[in-house]
Order: C-alpha cells, then sequence, then structure tokens
C-alpha cells in the first residue's frame, strides 16, 4: 500500500497573516519620529488660510462664500506636501524590497497610504473648524465641509501615494507629483465646494455622494496601480 500524501494547507502563515498589521505598525512608528513633516503640513494650512481673510476684507458675506474653497485648496496643498518622501526612504535603504518578500506590493502602498492620512490629513481636518472662525462660516455648515474634507482627503491620500509610486525614482518628482496628483482632484474639489455652497438643499447630499463614490473607485484603484509602479521600479 502506498502512502499518501496529505494535502498542503491553503492557510497563509502567521508571519503571512500578520505581515500587513506589522507594515502599519512600522508605518507608524515612523510617522511618529518624522512628526516634524507632518506639523510642517498642518502649518501650511493655518498660514496659507489665515492670509485670506486678511486679503479679502472684513465682509461676512464675501468670506463666506470663498472661504469653503479656499479651505479646500489650502487642505488639499497641505496634504500634498508631505507626499514626496511617502516611499523614497524605504526605496534608498532597500526596506521596499524586504517589505515585498511577505507582503504584496499593492498592500504596502495602501498601508502607506492610510497611514499618511491618518498623520498628515487627519490632524488638517482637525483644525478646520477653528479656521471656518476667519471665514465666519456658519456652525451648522460644519458638518458638510468636514465630511467633505474626509472624503476628500482620503481620495487624496490614495490618488497622491499612487502618483508619488509612478514618479519613484523619476528627475524632479516633486514637480512631477503636484502636476499629476491636482488633476485628479479636481472632481473632488468641485463637489466638495459645490455642497458647501448649498448645505441645505437636497444637491448637497447628491455632492457627498459623489465624493464618496470618487473615494470607492480610488480604494481598490490605486492601490494596485501603485503596487505594480513599486515592483517595477524595483525590478
Amino acid at each position: 500500500m502506498t502512502d499518501t500524501v496529505p494535502p498542503r494547507t491553503t492557510f497563509p502563515s502567521p508571519r503571512r497573516r500578520h505581515a500587513f498589521a506589522n507594515h502599519l505598525r512600522r508605518e507608524f512608528c515612523l510617522a511618529c519620529q518624522n512628526r516634524t513633516d507632518h506639523l510642517a503640513a498642518l502649518l501650511f494650512l493655518i498660514l496659507c488660510s489665515s492670509l485670506f481673510p486678511l486679503a479679502l476684507g472684513p465682509a461676512p458675506a464675501l468670506l463666506q462664500q470663498t472661504g469653503p474653497g479656499v479651505l479646500w485648496v489650502c487642505t488639499l496643498l497641505a496634504c500634498l506636501l508631505p507626499l514626496e518622501r511617502l516611499y523614497e526612504a524605504d526605496a534608498e535603504d532597500g526596506s521596499l524590497d524586504i517589505l515585498q518578500i511577505t507582503l504584496h506590493p499593492a498592500l504596502i502602498a495602501l498601508g502607506k497610504m492610510l497611514m499618511h492620512w491618518l498623520s498628515s490629513c487627519f490632524p488638517v481636518i482637525l483644525a478646520t473648524p477653528l479656521l471656518a472662525l476667519l471665514f465666519q462660516i456658519p456652525f451648522s455648515a460644519l458638518p458638510v465641509l468636514l465630511a467633505g474634507l474626509t472624503l476628500g482627503s482620503l481620495t487624496l491620500a490614495l490618488t497622491g501615494g499612487m502618483t508619488a509610486a509612478i514618479t519613484l525614482g523619476a528627475r524632479r518628482n516633486s514637480l512631477l507629483l503636484p502636476i499629476l496628483t491636482l488633476p485628479l482632484m479636481t472632481p473632488s474639489l468641485i463637489f466638495g465646494t459645490l455642497a458647501c455652497a448649498s448645505p441645505k438643499n437636497p444637491s448637497c447630499t447628491a455632492n457627498l455622494s459623489l465624493l464618496a463614490a470618487l473615494f470607492l473607485l480610488a480604494l481598490p484603484g490605486c492601490p494596485l496601480v501603485a503596487g505594480a509602479s513599486l515592483k517595477a521600479a524595483q525590478d
């Protein structure tokens, strides 16, 4: 009688099963070490947003009309600043090669995108209600503004992480990154400002739904494209 060979188990090893959690933990530690970069983004938002009320004057109607658009643009630019070195440090010291041994490149990119949003975009969103006082935005409009900025910043983290992976290793990637990212964020900017313009109208819900749709489209697509770009850059 011949011995039967037991079938190979299809369950992943514990090391691979917890690889993504370890990757997120590592990114969190790196974000804590580089907190000055994230603080610079927050200071940029505060300084840039504070200049507009001084330039526009004290007219309440003008400030309320332009405030949401100004906050949206300043938030997008502030969240864009730390993206330049999202992958560069790991590519320079060989950490990307080591990470790809136990983790799919798309999951590597997704972990970096999520931690970028948590460390850079989320503090910026928390500062938005205070900055809204400078533009005399009504308190009733703040939930719509915060909801739109949350969805828009999540889309920016995914889109920016994708373009940062595409431009990895390119010359003058600090110039290419905003050129590629900002046009992709134009629909989110339009829908977000339109939602704030009419927070009590049915069109507000429609614009927020479009922002959510853009985020759901970017969630699976951007990490896959970024992972393929990281793999091609390391080959």
